[in-house]
This record gives C-alpha cells, structure tokens and sequence, in this order.
C-alpha cells in the first residue's frame, strides 16, 4: 500500500469492519477476463457467505477458478471541495483474496443463510426445505486482507 499511514492492520479491526458492511463485491476472473459482483453477505471465524441460485454465470466461473477477490467500503463520506481537484473523502475500506467454495448440502446452507442473516439482523431464522433447495451458498476463506482509513476513522 501506498499511504502506509492509512492501512488498517489489527485484524480484530478488519474482521469488526467486515462484520459492520452491508455489501461486498466479489471479484472473479472469467476466461482471463474481470468479472464482479455486488452482494449481500456474512462474515464469521475468517470466511465470507454469500447465497446463490444454483446455476448461473458465478458459479460457472467460480467452477473453474475459485480464486476471488472481495472489496467492502464500510463508511464513506464525500467532501466537496472549491475546486475540481480539492475533494476528497473520509472512508474506511477492506479488500482481500480469497478461496470460494460452493455448499451444497443442506446443513452447510442452512450454516451459511444464518450466517448471512446475522449480519444484518440479531434474530434468529428457520430456513423450509423450498428455501434451501433453491439456493447454495459460496463460502471465501479468507487468504489475506487489509484495510485503509482515510479521514478520522472514515468518519
């Protein structure tokens, strides 16, 4: 990282980021080009949950090359300035790299839709059978991430 005096590196912080973001885009790379995706995801013990129908282009691609990228912007605030070149913005971000792989079975969809769902809410769900047989679940382990903070911690 360039501007090492904003790069996040307590773990605890990252992984407190993550747990605190609403979004995530998935990075692939389909046939030696870049794809992503925005999605709505968990993050607990070091792997990212993400749900999916079973079929489609993602999981074609995440058939053939597991590798991905993930990219959360936690807080972002824009701060206009006078001129063109003197804006900027107080944000806090984590991307990393990771290794995705699709569950199928139902007990490990069921695992990773509570996952997915207590990142956003502090209930508890029961998923039907419906739920879970039009679904799987792509689970990232993380390889490694990092974070930057621009502006008093984004905010």
């Amino acid at each position: 990282m360039r501007r090492s005096d904003k790069q996040i590196t307590d773990p605890a912080e990252l992984e407190n980021l993550l747990r605190g973001s609403e979004i995530c885009h998935l990075s692939m790379v389909d046939d030696g080009k870049p794809y992503v995706v925005p999605m709505n995801f968990g993050y607990v013990d070091g792997a990212l949950y993400f749900h999916s129908a079973p079929e489609g282009r993602k999981i074609d691609i995440l058939g053939k090359n597991p590798d991905v990228c993930f990219s959360v912007i936690a807080r972002n605030i824009l701060i206009k300035g006078e001129k063109a070149c003197s804006w900027t913005a107080k944000y806090t971000s984590v991307i990393g790299t990771g290794k995705a792989v699709i569950i199928s079975d139902r007990a490990g969809k069921e695992e990773g839709l509570s996952i997915l769902m207590k990142q956003y809410s502090d209930e508890d769900y029961n998923f039907s059978g419906e739920n879970l047989d039009g679904v799987v679940i792509i689970r990232v382990e993380v390889v490694e991430m990092t974070g930057k903070s621009s502006g008093k911690n984004g905010s």
